[in-house]
Protein backbone atom coordinates (compact mmCIF):
# COMPACT_ATOMS: atom_id res chain seq x y z
CA UNK A 1 0.00 0.00 0.00
CA UNK A 2 0.91 3.48 -0.40
CA UNK A 3 1.77 5.66 2.42
CA UNK A 4 0.70 9.48 1.70
CA UNK A 5 0.87 12.63 4.14
CA UNK A 6 -0.89 15.27 3.51
CA UNK A 7 0.76 18.80 4.44
CA UNK A 8 -1.66 21.25 7.54
CA UNK A 9 -3.21 23.81 5.59
CA UNK A 10 -1.24 26.44 7.39
CA UNK A 11 2.55 26.88 6.99
CA UNK A 12 4.26 25.04 10.42
CA UNK A 13 8.01 25.72 11.69
CA UNK A 14 10.74 23.91 9.94
CA UNK A 15 8.17 22.33 7.66
CA UNK A 16 10.21 21.62 4.88
CA UNK A 17 12.65 19.72 7.43
CA UNK A 18 9.82 17.51 8.84
CA UNK A 19 8.58 17.09 4.88
CA UNK A 20 12.12 15.70 4.15
CA UNK A 21 12.37 13.54 7.33
CA UNK A 22 9.14 11.81 6.73
CA UNK A 23 10.40 10.96 2.52
CA UNK A 24 13.58 9.79 4.20
CA UNK A 25 11.39 7.86 6.83
CA UNK A 26 9.25 5.66 4.70
CA UNK A 27 6.51 8.17 3.14
CA UNK A 28 6.07 7.30 -0.61
CA UNK A 29 4.22 11.18 -1.01
CA UNK A 30 3.95 13.92 0.61
CA UNK A 31 0.54 16.20 -0.73
CA UNK A 32 1.26 20.37 -0.01
CA UNK A 33 -2.34 21.43 0.75
CA UNK A 34 -1.99 25.17 1.18
CA UNK A 35 -5.70 26.36 0.39
CA UNK A 36 -5.01 29.97 1.94
CA UNK A 37 -1.13 30.49 0.34
CA UNK A 38 -0.25 32.69 -1.71
CA UNK A 39 1.82 30.59 -4.93
CA UNK A 40 5.27 32.95 -3.74
CA UNK A 41 4.86 31.16 -0.18
CA UNK A 42 4.29 27.93 -1.34
CA UNK A 43 6.98 28.11 -3.77
CA UNK A 44 9.51 29.31 -0.91
CA UNK A 45 8.16 25.93 0.77
CA UNK A 46 9.03 23.81 -2.09
CA UNK A 47 12.94 25.86 -2.94
CA UNK A 48 13.19 24.92 1.08
CA UNK A 49 12.86 21.10 0.00
CA UNK A 50 15.94 19.52 -1.70
CA UNK A 51 15.35 19.15 -5.37
CA UNK A 52 15.59 15.61 -5.23
CA UNK A 53 12.70 14.95 -3.43
CA UNK A 54 10.51 16.98 -6.07
CA UNK A 55 9.18 14.13 -7.65
CA UNK A 56 7.95 12.85 -4.79
CA UNK A 57 5.21 15.70 -3.93
CA UNK A 58 2.05 16.82 -4.91
CA UNK A 59 0.29 20.38 -5.23
CA UNK A 60 -2.95 20.73 -4.22
CA UNK A 61 -2.52 24.84 -5.30
CA UNK A 62 -1.18 27.12 -7.36
CA UNK A 63 -1.05 24.29 -10.40
CA UNK A 64 1.81 27.20 -12.51
CA UNK A 65 4.25 26.12 -10.02
CA UNK A 66 4.72 22.76 -11.50
CA UNK A 67 6.04 24.55 -14.44
CA UNK A 68 9.03 25.59 -12.25
CA UNK A 69 9.75 22.18 -10.76
CA UNK A 70 9.02 18.60 -11.39
CA UNK A 71 6.48 17.50 -8.70
CA UNK A 72 4.97 13.88 -9.00
CA UNK A 73 1.73 15.63 -9.78
CA UNK A 74 -1.61 17.17 -9.18
CA UNK A 75 -4.18 16.89 -7.03
CA UNK A 76 -7.71 18.08 -8.23
CA UNK A 77 -10.21 19.56 -6.02
CA UNK A 78 -13.46 21.56 -5.59
CA UNK A 79 -10.57 25.19 -5.58
CA UNK A 80 -8.56 23.73 -8.58
CA UNK A 81 -10.25 21.04 -10.94
CA UNK A 82 -8.63 21.99 -13.69
CA UNK A 83 -5.49 20.62 -15.29
CA UNK A 84 -3.08 23.20 -16.56
CA UNK A 85 -2.51 22.19 -20.59
CA UNK A 86 0.45 19.98 -21.25
CA UNK A 87 0.02 18.32 -17.41
CA UNK A 88 2.15 15.96 -17.86
CA UNK A 89 2.43 14.50 -13.98
CA UNK A 90 0.57 12.04 -12.22
CA UNK A 91 -3.38 13.26 -11.33
CA UNK A 92 -4.96 12.60 -8.17
CA UNK A 93 -8.72 13.80 -6.69
CA UNK A 94 -10.51 13.84 -3.55
CA UNK A 95 -13.70 11.98 -3.51
CA UNK A 96 -16.84 12.16 -0.71
CA UNK A 97 -18.57 9.09 -2.12
CA UNK A 98 -18.63 5.37 -4.00
CA UNK A 99 -20.07 7.08 -6.94
CA UNK A 100 -17.30 10.15 -7.30
CA UNK A 101 -14.94 7.23 -6.77
CA UNK A 102 -16.20 5.42 -9.92
CA UNK A 103 -16.47 8.59 -11.89
CA UNK A 104 -13.21 9.93 -11.21
CA UNK A 105 -10.86 7.20 -10.45
CA UNK A 106 -10.89 6.27 -14.73
CA UNK A 107 -9.34 9.50 -15.42
CA UNK A 108 -6.58 9.39 -12.50
CA UNK A 109 -3.65 7.90 -11.05
CA UNK A 110 -5.71 7.41 -8.19
CA UNK A 111 -7.92 9.01 -5.72
CA UNK A 112 -8.41 9.77 -2.16
CA UNK A 113 -12.00 8.38 -0.36
CA UNK A 114 -12.60 10.33 3.01
CA UNK A 115 -13.72 9.91 5.61
CA UNK A 116 -13.00 6.59 5.95
CA UNK A 117 -12.92 6.63 9.72
CA UNK A 118 -13.63 10.00 12.33
CA UNK A 119 -10.95 12.29 11.18
CA UNK A 120 -8.21 13.66 13.29
CA UNK A 121 -7.57 17.07 12.05
CA UNK A 122 -11.77 18.30 11.39
CA UNK A 123 -13.39 18.31 14.79
CA UNK A 124 -16.81 16.78 14.14
CA UNK A 125 -16.09 15.72 10.53
CA UNK A 126 -17.46 11.57 10.87
CA UNK A 127 -16.78 8.73 9.03
CA UNK A 128 -19.52 8.32 6.22
CA UNK A 129 -19.04 4.59 5.72
CA UNK A 130 -19.67 1.25 7.59
CA UNK A 131 -17.83 -1.41 7.27
CA UNK A 132 -20.37 -3.54 5.13
CA UNK A 133 -20.41 -0.54 2.60
CA UNK A 134 -16.56 -0.80 2.53
CA UNK A 135 -16.47 -4.41 2.23
CA UNK A 136 -19.42 -4.11 -0.72
CA UNK A 137 -17.33 -1.89 -2.40
CA UNK A 138 -14.12 -3.76 -2.42
CA UNK A 139 -16.26 -6.81 -3.61
CA UNK A 140 -17.69 -4.86 -6.51
CA UNK A 141 -14.17 -3.42 -7.43
CA UNK A 142 -14.76 0.33 -6.40
CA UNK A 143 -11.96 0.09 -3.60
CA UNK A 144 -8.85 -1.12 -5.31
CA UNK A 145 -5.22 -0.09 -5.90
CA UNK A 146 -6.28 3.06 -7.59
CA UNK A 147 -8.50 4.31 -4.30
CA UNK A 148 -6.59 5.58 -1.37
CA UNK A 149 -8.06 5.84 2.23
CA UNK A 150 -8.23 9.24 3.99
CA UNK A 151 -9.56 10.15 7.52
CA UNK A 152 -9.15 8.98 11.19
CA UNK A 153 -5.84 6.91 9.56
CA UNK A 154 -3.58 5.72 12.40
CA UNK A 155 -1.09 2.84 12.69
CA UNK A 156 -4.15 1.22 14.79
CA UNK A 157 -6.57 0.71 11.75
CA UNK A 158 -4.10 0.12 8.26
CA UNK A 159 -4.95 -3.73 8.77
CA UNK A 160 -8.56 -2.70 8.32
CA UNK A 161 -7.72 -0.44 5.50
CA UNK A 162 -5.89 -3.34 3.33
CA UNK A 163 -9.00 -5.51 4.29
CA UNK A 164 -10.76 -3.07 2.70
CA UNK A 165 -8.85 -3.34 -0.37
CA UNK A 166 -7.53 0.12 -0.54
CA UNK A 167 -4.29 0.72 -2.29
CA UNK A 168 -3.19 3.25 0.14
CA UNK A 169 -3.29 5.43 3.38
CA UNK A 170 -2.90 9.39 3.55
CA UNK A 171 -2.23 11.05 6.95
CA UNK A 172 -2.85 14.17 8.37
CA UNK A 173 -3.40 14.63 11.66
CA UNK A 174 -1.99 11.36 13.49
CA UNK A 175 1.41 12.39 11.67
CA UNK A 176 1.28 16.46 12.14
CA UNK A 177 -0.12 15.79 15.82
CA UNK A 178 4.03 13.94 16.68
CA UNK A 179 5.98 15.67 15.15
CA UNK A 180 7.21 16.81 18.59
CA UNK A 181 7.40 13.19 20.37
CA UNK A 182 10.51 11.70 20.93
CA UNK A 183 9.37 8.58 19.25
CA UNK A 184 8.02 10.81 16.07
CA UNK A 185 10.68 8.69 13.77
CA UNK A 186 9.90 5.31 15.40
CA UNK A 187 6.00 5.89 14.71
CA UNK A 188 6.36 6.87 11.42
CA UNK A 189 8.87 4.21 10.31
CA UNK A 190 6.72 1.44 12.02
CA UNK A 191 3.90 3.11 9.76
CA UNK A 192 5.82 3.07 6.24
CA UNK A 193 6.42 -0.51 7.60
CA UNK A 194 3.06 -1.26 7.72
CA UNK A 195 1.85 0.04 4.66
CA UNK A 196 4.91 -1.69 2.90
CA UNK A 197 4.75 -5.06 4.12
Amino acid sequence: MHFIVITEPQFTDNEATTIVQLLRWGVDLVHLRKPESSADELRKLVEAIPTAYHNRLVLHDHFDLAAHFTPHGLHLNRRNSVLPPNHKGAISQSCHSLDEVKVYKTNCDYVFLSPIFNSISKQGYASSFTSDTLSDAKEHGIIDQKVVALGGITASNIDKIRYYGFGGVALLGDIWNRTTDQNFEDYVRKLAECCHK
